[in-house]
């Protein structure tokens, strides 16, 4: 399975925010869409960073009550790692586990085209692992 395949189940919308916007909003955002992070991209829609609940509740502890005051590009992570499309399921869940993150951007040709989370994947590959299964069980149950 490609994250292709997981975009057009889930759909291509990705929930950004500018990184002059302060936390407030951004907590805002994110409870609206129900998310967990959102992208931090410029006004030419340029990525600059990503702000995830971990980042907030991580700048919580250092800045407290001023931290819903504080701008996004104050907490947000800066060097946010990609994919592509044509990336395998496998390799995108290789590269989440092995650097510790939830969310990967998804840009085809240099252009932003969704976001995948760890939950995403997670999901899509037990549906993977339960079709298998099916088949594994058919075909054991035909050659009785």
């Amino acid at each position: 399975m490609r994250i292709a395949d997981i975009l057009t189940y889930k759909g291509r919308t990705v929930h950004t925010v500018f990184p002059y916007s302060d936390v407030e909003a951004a907590v805002h955002a994110l409870h609206g869409a129900g998310v967990g992070a959102l992208l931090v991209c410029d006004d030419d829609g340029k990525i600059c960073g990503i702000v995830s609940e971990r980042d907030i509740v991580r700048a919580l502890v250092t800045r407290g009550s001023q931290l819903l005051r504080t701008s996004v590009a104050d907490i947000m992570t800066r060097n946010v790692a990609t994919c592509g499309p044509d990336d395998s399921l496998t390799h995108a869940m290789a590269q989440m586990t092995r650097d510790r993150f939830r969310h990967l951007p998804v840009l085809d040709k240099g252009e932003l085209v969704g976001l995948v989370s760890i939950g995403d994947l997670v999901k899509h590959r037990l549906r993977e692992m339960e079709l298998q299964t099916g088949v594994l069980r058919d075909l054991v149950i035909a050659k009785s």
